[in-house]
């Protein structure tokens, strides 16, 4: 089937690369405008008590939160000076006639003191806007901006809609900065890889094609359900990192079968048959990964889940269809415009007759030599690396993700510090059709819970009531959380409903609700890739086993996001502000990227020691052959998406430097100590039985298995050769 469409692609290539580089154009003017249709937030179970409790509060009591928050400020004077007093009231009176506007409560209206700083130098005015949603909200901010500015007198605009403006801003500017870091620095390792411009231009090329591609499908989901903004920076990441990823493999494939003597048309037979089944299984096994997302209801994990998917497909299928034809097309010339590189001078390739002499196979062999020695040591440092998960603690979003010094993250922060009673966001507890006499007993009962500070009613309108409930500490904390626990459990009268809301609810029930679905989703992505690489494999023992390796290299990874961005190691110098503790649904987006790029290298590595042992049934040469082939491969598609990830890491929203952070360390670890060490270990313990299926398992691999089950690819006579690895010799990708 893979040499029959790698046959297939030769003759069509012109018409395929005419449709591609339509995609691209489409994708170019249509799918940049992405950012316009994406919505902030989105890590909120719809159907939980908070969420339900605050839709219900707007409903029957109105909006109780501002839309926008106006901070209005002297150094100078009061807001009890003429000069300010006069300036913040004109400006505020303008803003109530502004169309876009619903309501405008400032201290000149209410002279309520909650509004006023304690020094009396600053104050604030709360904005209702009048759209009925968040995205009309967010398209009324830009043109209603300037109108909140006071002459003389300075002025900080924050409020939930300034939030999502800005989020917005930061994301779209940190997409262009990190492509504009990634894509040079990629070219530049590229071209040292292979030795020319070439061979080292079509990676990129498909990385391009993927990106647009990535961008054009995540506004097509976003035409049909909610997107969240900060997916779109994993999105773009995944699809440039997975082209560039399946490009490498592809183009060294083809370019060792033009060095074994074939022809264009055979060539690219034989690479489809070879590298191009292994990029069908690894974004299978990552498409599979990303959509066990789809099980929670959250946004933000459902669109990574649909936005990923997306863009890893359109990486796939570019490395299957569009990187063929210009292969096809280019034929010899791949190895045009050479580079001349100081390790290639005076030496000359020899294709090597066995895939058991070379640096990796000597690492390999060493390894295999003494394999407990080697599983126990890697293992006591993966176990170090992973210890500080141990200690994870979980919390809610809040203006902390923006950078210091963000105008929208200055007026949270100053509110909360000097304007009294503002440092904790109040639990919004929803009362409906309880008495006066019920109500006032239901406020007495708050009270005297654990941790409560006080409780009160903050709206009233016909049998609905809103009490606002404080309680010690910050929203994000123990105190906050075991406060909302505590309401809930409270026994209601009979015919009276009570609801909790608020952001300390939210919290609650976010992490309630993932943690009821993690399981699941868990159990999800491993029966999918167990079942996935038992059709590539056939074997029942090495898709556990990859399972298990991919879960041990993730644990890295998550030691690493707590040490440093819960407990603050290294904040200085990247730049955030550590929280004490981790947003719930990162760890859950790394588990599932992560998962599908480590079984993406084990799906490298074991395609070819497959190759081998069916060639010789000799497990140990197997082994050995199979990471001297793919460990300079490995090593530089890992050392080519740390680059991508880098570039995206460099972020100013917190959550963007978390992911690549997380991934980088997973990467680096699944690359080396894992998939070169720990892998041959375990199947030199393993033996034979790598590749053990029961009598039924074995039919059905044999008539259903993913391989080339038509004609043989190599010509008749024609010795299979091994490539040296890129990193072993360099110039065994750059020699013809």
């Amino acid at each position: 089937m893979f040499a029959w469409w790698g046959r297939t692609i030769v003759k069509i290539r012109w018409f395929v690369l005419a449709a591609a580089f339509a995609l691209a154009a489409v994708g170019g003017s249509w799918g940049s405008g992405v950012f316009g249709t994406l919505t902030s937030g989105g890590f909120d179970d719809p159907a939980s008590e908070s969420v339900r409790a605050a839709e219900r509060i707007t409903a029957e009591l109105g909006r109780q939160s501002a839309d926008l928050v106006a901070l209005y400020s002297s150094d100078g004077g009061t807001i009890d000076d003429a000069g300010f007093r006069t300036s913040v009231s004109e400006t505020l009176n303008r803003l109530r006639e502004h169309p876009d506007v619903a309501s405008v409560i400032s201290y000149y209206d209410t002279k309520s003191p909650s509004l006023v700083s304690t020094d009396r130098h600053s104050t604030f005015a709360a904005i209702t806007l009048a759209a009925p949603d968040e995205d009309g909200k967010r398209a009324a901010y830009d043109g209603l901006r300037p109108a909140l500015d006071a002459p003389g007198v300075r002025t900080e605009v924050g409020g939930v809609v300034a939030f999502q403006h800005t989020t917005d801003e930061l994301t779209e500017r940190d997409l262009a900065r990190g492509e504009m870091f990634a894509m040079p620095v990629v070219l530049v390792l590229l071209v040292l890889l292979f030795g020319g411009v070439v061979a080292a231009g079509m990676p990129l090329l498909i990385g391009v094609l993927a990106v647009l591609g990535a961008l054009t499908t995540t506004r097509v989901i976003a035409g049909v359900t909610d997107v969240s903004t900060f997916a779109v920076n994993t999105i773009t990441l995944l699809g440039l990192g997975m082209s560039i990823d399946y490009s490498l493999l592809v183009v060294s494939r083809f370019r060792e079968e033009l060095r074994a003597g074939c022809g264009t048309p055979q060539a690219i037979a034989r690479t489809m048959a070879s590298a191009g089944r292994t990029v069908l299984v690894s974004g299978l096994t990552i498409v599979l990964a990303l959509a066990s997302l789809l099980i929670f209801p959250q946004v933000f994990l459902r669109s990574m889940g649909l936005g990923g998917m997306s863009a890893v497909l359109v990486a796939m299928i570019g490395s299957l269809t569009v990187l063929p034809s210009m292969l096809a097309i280019l034929g010899e010339r791949i190895n045009a415009i050479r580079v001349p590189l100081p390790w290639r001078r005076g030496h000359k390739a020899q294709p090597a007759t066995t895939g058991q002499h070379g640096a990796w196979a000597r690492l390999a062999q060493s390894v295999m030599r003494r394999p407990v020695l080697y599983l126990v040591a890697v293992l006591g440092v993966l176990g170090v690396l992973a210890q500080p998960f141990l200690q994870a603690e979980f919390g809610g979003v809040d203006e902390r993700v923006m950078p210091t010094g963000t105008e929208a993250r200055v007026v949270t922060e100053r509110i909360a510090e000097e304007f009294p009673g503002r440092r904790s966001a109040p639990i919004d507890t929803y009362v409906e059709g309880a008495s006066p006499a019920q109500v006032e007993d239901l406020i007495i009962r708050l009270r005297g819970l654990p941790g409560v500070t006080g409780a009160e009613v903050a709206a009233s309108k016909g049998a609905s009531t809103l009490v606002s409930v404080s309680y010690d500490g910050t929203r994000t904390g123990d105190h906050a959380y075991d406060a909302v626990r505590a309401i809930r459990d409270l026994p209601t009268p009979a015919g009276v409903e009570v609801l909790v809301g608020g952001r300390s609810a939210l919290d609650v029930d976010r992490l309630d609700s993932l943690g009821d679905r993690l399981p699941w989703m868990a159990g999800l992505m491993a029966t999918a890739t167990i079942l996935l690489l038992f059709l590539a494999f056939g074997s029942v023992l090495l898709p556990i086993k990859a399972v298990a390796m991919n879960l041990i290299s993730i644990a890295t990874s998550f030691g690493a996001v707590v040490w440093i961005f819960q407990d603050g190691h290294l904040s200085g110098w990247l730049g955030f502000t550590p929280t004490g503790f981790i947003e719930p649904t990162i760890p859950i987006l790394l588990l599932v990227i992560l998962f599908g790029l480590s079984t993406d290298y084990e799906v490298f590595l074991l395609s070819r020691v497959r190759e081998a042992w069916d060639e010789t049934g000799d497990s140990i040469a197997a082994v050995a052959t199979g990471v001297q082939r793919t460990g300079g491969i490995i090593t530089a598609a890992a050392l080519l998406l740390v680059v991508v990830v880098g570039g995206f890491a460099t972020g100013q929203i917190t959550f963007a430097k978390m992911i690549g952070i997380g991934m980088v360390t997973s990467i680096v670890v699944d690359a080396t100590l894992v998939r070169m060490l720990l892998v041959p270990a375990t199947m030199r313990l393993l033996g034979r039985w790598s590749w053990w299926a029961p009598g039924p398992l074995a039919a059905v691999y044999r008539q259903h298995g993913i391989r080339e089950s038509g004609e043989p690819v190599t010509p008749p006579g024609q010795p299979s050769l091994v490539p040296q690895s890129p990193l072993d010799h360099a110039v065994s990708l750059t020699d013809r």
